[in-house]
């Protein structure tokens, strides 16, 4: 088997131990790929048969992708010891600070992450890192990503890696939650405006595109940002998922003032629900920044709704 057991000093059950792996240089490490986004990359770099080692706390999902060809380490992303020997031999980084537990503090616990990131690459043999970020980074405390990953950006700009930062639009992958209610209840609900346009965009092409800046040997350090092939409503959505189920669904939008207590109803923790509403409402107030010419995804948000669709 593939696997690596970093924090172990004796075989584990995939028999292989830390100092084998220690051993052969590592061209492309990912850092999230159990997501849409990193799982993207991931399947990218081994469509082009390229060496890749993917971090996971899951055995479970090392074994997906050991079947797949890939080498997996198994770290706790917190364990910035574990961290720091992965990178100690690679070359290329794809990273994604992963999302926390929406039960938890969301922003304390993200910061812990990325701080173990920042200093588990610092002084590593790194050439280059990819980074996932959003639209709207900006400082701010409470406001949920673009929080967080602005401090990530901010973080990786101090160090003396060239780093190419990906901003990407409003996932389409976030209405893969909506897919019961729009064919349970024909509704599809949100917290924007039925007629509130937005850049959106697949994950699979944030996969795609980060994956060609891995590959590029040139430094390419920089700021991108990447959307799809145009903007789109949550009415756009409802109509997607009309057409995929062949059924009328019909947006419907939570009132700004049952925020919280939507959220903290479907499990978010108070710290979460207030950081998610103000970065919500960021959207809404349209301050967060946007380019004048983004990269261009080709997935259509038709294409995509249908295939989960048809998936599920």
């Amino acid at each position: 088997m593939n696997s690596l057991f970093p924090e172990a000093g004796t075989p584990g059950e995939y028999g292989m131990i830390l100092s084998d792996y220690l051993q052969t240089l590592v061209m492309y490490i990912i850092l999230g790929a159990t997501g849409h986004i990193g799982s993207a990359v991931a399947q990218h770099l081994l469509d082009q048969q390229q060496e890749i080692t993917i971090i996971t706390r899951s055995p479970n999902n090392a074994a997906l992708w050991e079947k797949k060809g890939a080498v997996t380490a198994i770290a706790d992303i917190r364990n910035t010891t574990a961290l720091k020997n992965i990178f100690s031999k690679g070359k290329y980084l794809f990273l994604l600070n992963p999302p926390a537990s929406p039960h938890s503090d969301t922003t304390v616990e993200e910061l812990l992450t990325i701080n173990s990131i920042l200093e588990a690459v610092k002084d590593s043999p790194i050439e280059k890192i990819v980074a996932e970020s959003t639209y709207g980074a900006q400082p701010g405390d409470n406001i949920g990503d673009v929080g967080t990953l602005y401090k990530l950006e901010q973080g990786l700009h101090k160090l003396d890696i060239p780093s190419c930062i990906v901003r990407a639009a409003y996932y389409m992958s976030n209405w893969d939650m909506c897919l019961e209610s729009a064919k349970n209840e024909h509704k599809l609900y949100s917290f924007f405006p039925p007629s509130f346009k937005l850049p959106m965009v697949a994950p699979e092409d944030i996969g795609k595109f980060a994956a060609g800046l891995l590959l590029d040997e040139k430094k390419n350090e920089g700021l991108y940002f990447i959307e799809g092939p145009e903007t789109y409503s949550p009415a756009d959505v409802a109509a997607a998922f009309s057409h995929s189920l062949k059924q009328k669904v019909e947006p419907v939008e939570i009132p700004r003032p049952e925020w919280i207590d939507e959220m903290t109803g479907m499990g978010f923790s108070d710290q979460a629900a207030l950081s998610f509403s103000n970065m919500t409402a960021l959207v809404l107030t349209e301050t967060l920044t946007t380019p004048t010419d983004p990269i261009r995804g080709n997935t259509s948000l038709q294409e995509y709704i249908s295939a989960i669709a048809a998936a599920r």
